[in-house]
């Protein structure tokens, strides 16, 4: 395979060239090698026409003089694509092609080429119907269908266990203040929950819809399922070897190892359905981090419920509104790193392995955390600092995820500058930490914004394509390459006519 990691010579779309061109005897017509002439190529100097390695070019035949094996202007040759006339298993101008960069990629000039050196011809202007466009569109309205549906099944289950859960008691009315209550407390600390994982991922925030649907997967589909599953499990176990049997099964084994599949389905829809927006391994972990804060709160709805009703609520939102509110988070986000690694990565074993992997890890972690207080309830106060600690620990490596992910997103822009797309001041804004915040309160605005996110999916895409190709693998982020540099293109002339003068 070529070292140019922007796509090989000879590669899907274009015609190979022949064995041997530009080796052994010289051809009629061309200069040899050592004496120059007038209006002839010399050695080292690549001429209109003539490929320079590592860079495909539109037909490789120089102007006038075609060679053996390449169509003549105006003799269309059989397994050519002509102009004008696409041809099957040719990609066309403007067209992406699904798992390979295109033309207009953007590879950056060879060393001691002029700037602009062999950059494309039409993605300077690009076609309207590019601006905006999503090559996905079908699997993201299946991936919402399928959202739906789950989320009526969700409904209907958790609207079930509420009613059971009062008037099964033995003083409903009491009991439902009590749930009142435990809204209340579940949905006052949310703000602050949703608001560390929001600015975590300063260089590409996910879109707040999103979000919003790994949320709400989480507070309505995870907890029906899992509530609905956990039920029967207990009953089933308490009615066939005791009920100390069904209160430590239930939430040992079987409530992480189907809370932690449920919540994972989020991060899992996330990374197949929203393929643009997922990107690697912060993303994992921000999507896992909102799915498993709804279905936290959804859950501390249940415990305070019952602690109010003993008259044991403060004990309890304390312990689960202040000390470990970060618990589910935390376990759900291994199934989120595993996905992560899966979606940077271009080997078959890691994107198979790597999710599974992660999601083992973060059952083994939710296990123990249920494992301590029901088996040996003593110590669980004693493994507080631990616990503190490998949090703390956790938020250091997120941090360092974002602080590496905008290094990526800075390299992968240098050739759009270049190649004349973007300035450097330009670059400096879509890599600002604060960037966002600067266009939000100056004149840029809204656009600013919008600006900033089609630069860091532009260079994102870059990256897992690249990636890709060095595994010899196909990827999709190739398909978003020339959509989102046409809308970075039509916004950066936005910014430009609301420039003050």
């Amino acid at each position: 395979m070529s070292n140019n990691p922007y796509g090989p010579p000879g590669g899907r779309g274009y015609p190979p060239q022949p064995p041997g061109h530009g080796q052994g005897q010289p051809q009629q017509g061309h200069p040899q090698q050592g004496h120059p002439q007038q209006g002839h190529p010399q050695q080292g100097y690549p001429q209109q026409g003539q490929p320079q390695q590592g860079y495909p070019q539109q037909g490789y035949p120089q102007q006038g003089q075609p060679q053996q094996g390449y169509p003549q202007q105006g003799q269309p040759q059989q397994g050519y694509p002509q102009q004008g006339q696409p041809q099957q298993g040719y990609p066309q101008q403007g067209h992406p092609q699904h798992g390979y960069p295109q033309q207009g990629y953007g590879a950056p000039p060879a060393h001691g080429q002029p700037p602009g050196y062999g950059a494309p011809q039409y993605s300077a202007h690009p076609s309207p119907d590019l601006i905006g466009v999503d090559p996905h569109q079908t699997r993201r309205r299946v991936g919402l269908a399928l959202w739906i549906a789950m989320m009526l099944i969700g409904i209907v289950l958790n609207i079930v266990f509420q009613i059971l859960e009062i008037f099964g008691s033995k003083n409903p009315g009491r009991m439902f203040d009590s749930v009142l209550t435990g809204i209340l407390c579940a949905t006052l600390p949310l703000g602050f929950y949703l608001f560390v994982p929001a600015i975590i991922d300063r260089f590409d925030p996910e879109p707040w819809w999103s979000l919003t649907m790994a949320f709400l997967w989480g507070a309505v589909v995870a907890t029906g399922f899992a509530g609905m599953i956990n039920t029967l499990v207990h009953i089933g176990v308490a009615d066939t070897f005791g009920k100390a049997a069904g209160e430590f099964i239930t939430p040992v084994i079987c409530a992480p190892l189907c809370e932690e599949f449920f919540k994972g389905l989020a991060v899992a829809g996330a990374f197949y359905f929203l393929r643009k927006e997922f990107d690697g391994i912060v993303d994992g972990i921000i999507y896992a981090t909102f799915c498993a804060i709804g279905f936290a709160a959804v859950e501390n709805i249940s415990y305070y419920a019952r602690s109010d009703v003993h008259n044991a609520l403060a004990g309890t939102f304390f312990v689960r509104g202040i000390l470990a509110p970060w618990g589910h988070p935390l376990y759900t986000s291994m199934t989120g790193i595993g996905f992560g690694l899966a979606r940077e990565s271009s080997k078959t074993w890691v994107r198979w392995l790597a999710p599974l992997g992660g999601y083992m890890v973060g059952v083994m972690l939710h296990a123990t955390w249920n494992f301590v207080p029901t088996v040996i309830g003593e110590a669980f106060f004693y493994l507080l600092p631990l616990w503190f600690l490998f949090v703390f620990g956790f938020f250091g490596i997120i941090v360092a995820l974002v602080v590496r992910k905008g290094r990526t997103i800075r390299t992968y822009l240098r050739d759009e500058v270049l190649l004349g797309y973007l300035s450097q001041d330009e670059v400096d804004l879509i890599c600002s930490p604060v960037g966002r915040l600067k266009c939000t309160f100056s004149w840029r605005g809204g656009p600013g914004r919008d600006f900033i996110r089609a630069g860091a999916r532009l260079a994102l895409s870059k990256w897992h394509t690249v990636s890709a190709m060095k595994g010899q693998k196909r990827t999709i982020s190739a398909d978003f390459i020339i959509p989102m540099r046409a809308e970075l293109k039509r916004l950066r002339g936005e910014l430009m006519a609301r420039m003050p003068r």
